[in-house]
């Protein structure tokens, strides 16, 4: 660790606390004055200010500039006595002239232990002082400017070799980080802000010289290691076997306590299981989603899940609710239910869905960020019960009944309470009690719906309203896959009603968005994550449409994204514009990598490749093609941090999972529906040719002429392809060609019948059939091609 470093450190643990002086220091002019205090009244008499500071007439006591922002995060901070200041110019410019370091605190609307340090430190008349009168003091709301949290939370990561929030870091006027950490108590950070004052005014030269180390090593951990190179064929088997060694046997998910979610180690699972029939990967998909969806991870009453679960069993959840992970995980059991036909994971994800539209989203079509963990100064207490909660919200069999099956006790599970969660499966629940599953489930819809109807009359967490366009992009995603594989009008209209929505409010002009929106104002430029994501919920929103706009849309976003985000000379994607860089920390890189969510660019190499296949426009094969060859010595290093990225690379290399494929340069589209007939699967596949274009038919009149075929992709054991269909083809003659030609054009369809010859021998709910074909126009022929679909056979 450099020296300076150390030099705080031990006089933050040996110094004892020092006393401020109480005045506050809040130094602003009269218009600026005005100017708060007016924003304040323009919040209008609904509006409740956050602080335990008020006047005699009810007032706050203290406006800062937050009270201007348009982030809640922000606007909770708003009547702190601190004179906080928002991430901008001015903010950095005032520490220059005044030569003064500046405290940088991140955070975000939902973080329990931001909340705890606002309480006890930023509430502080004296910590207030101290920092009012010594330092400049910077808010950021993580969500909204995810570049600025990546830049300081890789320095706090290098310096102490941990991060999280809130984040609180000591700068230079520049912007270069010198010291930082995570949550303080309030006599930890009153010593240090004594101790970095002290070392401010009597050794700057070397603070600033370790702030320059810092913003050289964070530079350098910008870089992606090694050159472009093409992609070693298993780096996706080491991927699923380094899952296998942190993967839980017994409660599913991955490593230790806190357990996350990890959605992007999922979708790779669920990719592998599917396409490969990989059964170590649906077995570790399968018990992770089981056990996720019986505990208390996921709120039972009324769907969804929480951020992650405290304990191993995903028992006691950290109770926020996040806009993504209900994106995703709706996602990942819709997928997994498509592939094993169970019902339970339809049902989790469907009342995930119907969660957020009921409770996440805005009149105007946007879906809002996140819920709060804490209500009435508690986390948890709106999701829990006691048994006399529950006795009394229902009649006496009601009780009893979601007592057993939700493990309900006296004592509680949490805290005194109970976080209701499913010790046994509904199915071993039913068998166990001797009762229907179907009934069964149809009591326990009653239950919760009374349960939460009561729940409701609760004080709830506080909700984060601001549309952020990178999370809607991801739940436009959800809803628009799950309107597809379900046939689900309501799912439709609200992926659409929201895509309309940001390209209407978020998109100020061609090529340019905002990442977010708040009571009716747009504001901060977009990130790369927000262009990768909106860009791949439109080409989703394509295939659920067939409507041009939304192809154009994507092609739209993508385009700016490659031309203002990628890093021309290294490979790669910036964060950010050149021009949203403030600091001398430089733009920085997405690494690639998967957190919490899908990184910008494992999103953006998802929507490229797809373009490609919609569009048939060769630049968006070529860039894909270079960033996964860029890409490919980080893969190959640790490629378990690459599980969404890597899923993309399948999809490239091998082709897309559903049932729906394009052809002819993206023009024709090809579409496979099933339906049960007696003991075998019923056919249709629907193949949609442009006008001014072909294809051959089954039977060409040409012995050198590729023949539209319609086969099972493998022989899979148990199931067999009857005879094929095909209309009859029309006589054409063409300019290269002296003698007629059958072929197709406009709308055909094909029939068979796919045979389960063993059902025990096959757990398969989706085949792969392949489509050979070659597509023409008056004057050209295109390579043939051999496309292939999914066919789903459990609907």
């Amino acid at each position: 660790m450099p020296r300076v470093l150390l030099i705080v450190i031990s006089l933050l643990v040996l110094q004892p606390a020092g006393h401020a002086d109480e005045t506050l220091h809040l130094e602003r002019s009269e218009s600026m004055a005005k100017k708060l205090y007016q924003a304040y009244l323009d919040k209008g008499i609904g509006y409740r200010p956050r602080t335990e500071h008020f006047n005699a007439d009810g007032t706050p006591s203290y406006i800062n500039q937050l009270i201007l922002e348009d982030s809640p995060y922000l606007l909770q901070h708003a009547h702190n006595p601190v004179d906080w200041h928002p991430w901008s110019e001015a903010a950095f410019q005032k520490a220059k002239q005044e030569n003064k370091p500046i405290f940088l605190s991140i955070g975000y609307s939902t973080c329990h232990w931001c909340h705890v340090m606002e309480r006890e430190s930023f509430e502080n008349l004296s910590i207030a002082a101290q920092l009012n009168r010594d330092f400049i003091a910077i808010k950021v709301d993580r969500e909204s400017h995810p570049d600025v949290d990546e830049v300081y939370m890789t320095a706090v990561m290098l310096m102490t070799g941990h991060g999280g929030w809130p984040m609180s870091s000591f700068l230079t006027p520049e912007g270069k980080p010198f010291y930082g950490g995570t949550y303080f108590t309030p006599e930890q950070f009153t010593s240090l802000l004594d101790q970095v004052k002290k070392l401010w005014v009597e050794r700057s030269d070397e603070l600033i010289a370790q702030a320059e180390k810092v913003a050289d090593a964070v530079a350098q951990s910008n870089r992606l290691r090694g050159e472009a190179k093409a992609l070693d064929p298993g780096v996706i088997g080491q991927a699923v076997k380094s899952m296998q060694n942190a993967f839980d046997e017994i409660q599913g998910g991955f490593g230790q306590a806190p357990k996350f979610p990890r959605e992007p180690w999922l979708y790779l699972l669920l990719d592998q299981a599917q396409r490969h029939g990989d059964e170590e990967a649906l077995q570790m998909l399968t018990i992770t989603l089981d056990q996720m969806g019986r505990g208390g991870i996921y709120d039972q009453v009324a769907g969804g899940f929480h951020r992650y679960s405290t304990d191993y069993e995903w028992l006691v959840p950290h109770f926020e609710k996040m806009l993504y992970n209900q994106a995703h995980l709706s996602r990942i059991y819709l997928g997994a239910w498509r592939i094993t036909g169970r019902e339970e994971f339809r049902r989790i994800a469907t009342q995930t869905l119907d969660y957020v539209l009921r409770e996440m989203t805005a009149p105007e079509g946007g879906f809002y960020s996140a819920t709060d963990a804490d209500s009435e100064g508690e986390e948890g207490l709106f999701f829990t019960w006691t048994q006399d909660e529950l006795n009394t919200a229902l009649d006496q069999q009601q009780a009893s009944l979601a007592s057993a099956l939700y493990g309900v006790t006296p004592s509680g599970n949490f805290e005194g309470r109970n976080i209701l969660h499913l010790p046994q499966s509904f199915t071993e629940f039913a068998e166990e009690n001797q009762l229907g599953l179907t009934d069964l489930l149809t009591q326990m819809e009653e239950i919760n719906r009374i349960l939460l109807e009561r729940r409701n009359k609760r004080i709830p967490p506080l909700r984060d309203d601001k549309i952020v366009t990178a999370w809607n992009g991801m739940m436009i995603t959800a809803f628009a896959q799950a309107a597809d594989l379900l046939d689900n009008n309501s799912y439709r209209d609200a992926a659409i009603k929201a895509a309309d929505f940001l390209w209407q409010q978020n998109r100020y002009k061609t090529g340019h968005l905002w990442r977010v929106h708040l009571n009716g104002q747009s504001s901060i430029r977009a990130t790369q994550e927000d262009y990768a994501y909106l860009s791949e919920s439109f080409l989703y929103l394509y295939d659920l449409t067939a409507e041009q706009r939304w192809l154009n849309r994507a092609k739209e976003l993508a385009g700016a994204m490659t031309e203002r985000f990628l890093d021309h000379q290294q490979g790669g994607f910036f964060m950010n514009e050149a021009e949203s860089s403030i600091t001398g920390m430089g733009r920085p890189k997405d690494e690639g990598s998967d957190n919490a969510i899908p990184s910008g660019s494992s999103v953006a190499i998802h929507s490229l490749q797809r373009l490609w296949q919609r569009s048939g426009e060769l630049d968006f094969r070529k860039q894909t093609d270079a960033l996964i060859a860029r890409f490919a010595p980080a893969l190959e290093a640790t490629p378990i941090s690459y599980g969404y990225l890597l899923s993309a690379v399948a999809d490239h290399q091998h082709g897309e999972l559903g049932s729906r494929a394009y052809a002819g340069q993206g023009g024709i589209r090809i579409q496979a529906n099933t339906s049960k007939a007696a003991q075998q699967i019923l056919l249709n596949l629907k193949i949609e040719i442009p006008e001014g274009w072909h294809i051959n038919s089954n039977q060409p009149n040409g012995k050198d002429l590729i023949a539209t075929r319609l086969t099972l992709a493998q022989q899979l054991e148990g199931w067999q392809m009857g005879p094929v269909t095909y209309p009859k083809g029309k006589q054409e003659r063409l300019a290269f060609q002296q003698q007629p030609l059958s072929v197709y054009g406009g709308e055909i369809s094909l029939q068979t019948l796919l045979k389960q010859l063993d059902e025990e021998k096959t757990e398969t709910t989706t085949l792969p059939v392949e489509l050979q074909l070659q597509a023409c126009n008056d004057q050209v022929c295109l390579p043939p091609e051999t496309v292939t679909l999914w066919v789903d056979i459990n609907q």
